[in-house]
């Protein structure tokens, strides 16, 4: 199965069969979330995988009971920071010099760059919304991922965020939930969309070609 055929094949899985994700599989889809695209590379988010079974019954009852979240195999839930700050930025950078083996004075422009662009003269909610949409890009390269490796994934907004993040104490780490994403494998015996044909805009309304 090609990269269209899988995007073709994937949906939002509305009911899942309980089926554990094989380990390989599951590795592949959180070192390609991993591996995401992200603005300076900085990745300002946390991906938490909730795979225990008394854990995400606490979820479901946060996220508007949706079945995907008790019936599937695992939940990822995607924190973004909750401030991004010149610390952090410093940490990152150090992060380059350690695997880039360069100086930190080669790498002055480049944090003068990432501190004028998301710390200075922002907002600590503008900073988390910068950071949440980072988050999305990651859950948007998962759900690929799944699609190719043929495993279901459902993206949640559905829930309540701060009850979400007292449970998984997320304030403490500095994160707040942004979206989650329940991974397993369909069931189609009664999921009523698992044979239904995909609704997408035609091509021609949805690209504009300039």
């Amino acid at each position: 199965m090609n990269l269209l055929e899988a995007l073709n094949w994937r949906y939002a899985a509305k009911r899942m069969n309980g089926q554990a994700i094989e380990a390989e599989k599951l590795t592949t889809i959180l070192e390609a979330t991993r591996l995401s695209a992200s603005s300076m590379g900085l990745q300002p988010y946390t991906v938490l995988v909730v795979e225990n079974p008394a854990v995400r019954r606490q979820i479901f009852e946060q996220a508007c009971k949706q079945p995907q979240i008790v019936e599937g195999s695992h939940v990822l839930v995607f924190a973004a920071w909750a401030d991004v700050t010149e610390q952090q930025i410093d940490e990152y950078l150090r992060r380059i010099q350690e695997v880039r083996g360069v100086s930190a004075e080669s790498l002055a422009d480049f944090r003068k760059a990432m501190l004028g662009g998301v710390v200075a003269g922002k907002s600590p909610d503008e900073r988390f919304q910068w950071a949440a949409r980072q988050a999305y890009i990651a859950l948007g390269t998962a759900l690929t991922a799944a699609a190719v490796e043929q495993v279901d994934a459902t993206p949640i907004e559905g829930f309540n965020p701060a009850a979400l993040d007292a449970l998984l104490n997320l304030p403490a780490q500095g994160l707040r939930s942004v979206s989650l994403l329940a991974l397993g494998y369909r069931d189609a015996a009664n999921d009523y969309l698992a044979s239904a044909q995909k609704v997408r805009r035609t091509k021609e309304k949805f690209f504009v070609e300039i």
